[in-house]
């Protein structure tokens, strides 16, 4: 197969696609016959995949600070230890909102958003690209062609693999600005880099990476076996306007990840490990040395639900988070497209 019909092919197929954190959504959204969604070329794909990442990380950032907080909380509600040092004990999404906003203020829950919109911005950039990338090697390598779903699997692996690295020292600079409370443990993100370096070296800005890339591959794996077979079902239904793939990701997406929500706990906790550990909001923070040892003492001190704090916000975050990804990502693209088109079709008698 050539690869100008290799291309035809993905282009009269759909492969848009999101996948966040952390990380991250993913979903496959059709489009009606001869409406190339995903044509564009590698700087349009990367544009929109950026702008995408950009818009959706200002729209859900307080939802995901809440996140954040909940599941740094190390103790239980009635721990005494907690209430000596001083360190809040939320009550659930709602109550953490409110303890936010009284406490530091509206822009409280905007905290790490500088380091977040440029880890989405490059997220989405390195997943779209890669995802795109990916799906056309598989169908030069396999000329029998993969099926549908395992295709997906693989290039999805890749891309979040790929984008997860790459952004990984943002991540962990989100989730420090997240965790501190009114005392700044870092002044700014300048000072935040030179600090991280400076007392925990370069592997610092990778802490707790494990579990992140440790989580793609089951995400994956649910995620796909869940939208394919939701998908099939969803398409007799003829509902308007791509919403049935729009649902059957959101619905796959919940559920993967829930599947995968306690490596995402483990990463957080290792995130803010180092010097400044007990300088946070919560100073009674354990000290964790490897991903199986943290993910052991939150079973053994905070039972089975420490490992789903969070959890909750988390899955409301996930539906507003794609949607607003998908929609950006597609118009974006759309509006780039036509205004390649237009272009292309402006004669000189015409200017």
């Amino acid at each position: 197969m050539s690869l100008k019909a290799v291309a035809k092919t993905v282009r009269n197929r759909k492969h848009l696609f999101c996948l966040w954190s952390f990380r991250a959504v993913v979903e496959c959204m059709s489009h009606k016959e001869g409406h190339l969604k995903d044509e564009g070329s590698s700087v349009q794909v990367i544009a929109a995949g950026a702008i995408a990442g950009l818009v959706s990380r200002f729209v859900v950032a307080p939802l995901d600070v809440v996140k954040i907080r909940l599941q740094l909380q190390p103790h239980s509600l009635s721990d005494p230890i907690a209430a000596l040092r001083n360190a809040p004990a939320y009550r659930g999404a709602f109550a953490t909102l409110k303890h936010i906003l009284k406490h530091e203020g509206l822009t409280g829950l905007w905290k790490g958003n500088v380091p977040a919109e440029l880890m989405y911005v490059c997220y989405g950039a390195v997943q779209f690209t890669t995802y795109r990338s990916a799906t056309l090697f598989l169908r030069t390598a396999f000329p029998s062609r993969l099926p549908d779903a395992a295709e997906s699997f693989i290039a999805g692996a890749a891309s979040g693999a790929a984008a997860t690295t790459v952004t990984y020292p943002l991540d962990l600079l989100r989730t420090r600005f997240a965790a501190q409370g009114r005392h700044r443990v870092y002044q700014s993100l300048r000072s935040a880099v030179w600090d991280i370096k400076r007392d925990e070296g370069w592997r610092g800005f990778f802490r707790g990476i494990g579990p992140g890339l440790g989580q793609i591959i089951p995400f994956m794996g649910i995620f796909f076996v869940t939208y394919e077979s939701l998908r099939t079902s969803l398409e007799g239904l003829h509902m308007p306007w791509g919403s049935g793939d729009a649902t059957a990701g959101m619905c796959a997406s919940i559920l993967s990840k829930t599947a995968v929500f306690p490596l995402d706990l483990v990463r957080k906790r290792i995130q803010v490990q180092g010097p400044a550990r007990q300088q946070y909001i919560y100073q009674n923070i354990p000290e964790y040395s490897t991903a199986r040892g943290a993910l052991l003492t939150i079973l053994r001190t905070e039972g089975l639900r420490g490992l789903y704090k969070g959890l909750t916000i988390s899955l409301l975050k996930s539906a507003p988070a794609s949607a607003v990804t998908l929609w950006t990502y597609e118009q974006s693209l759309n509006l780039m497209l036509d205004w390649d088109s237009g272009s292309k079709e402006t004669t000189p008698d015409e200017l």
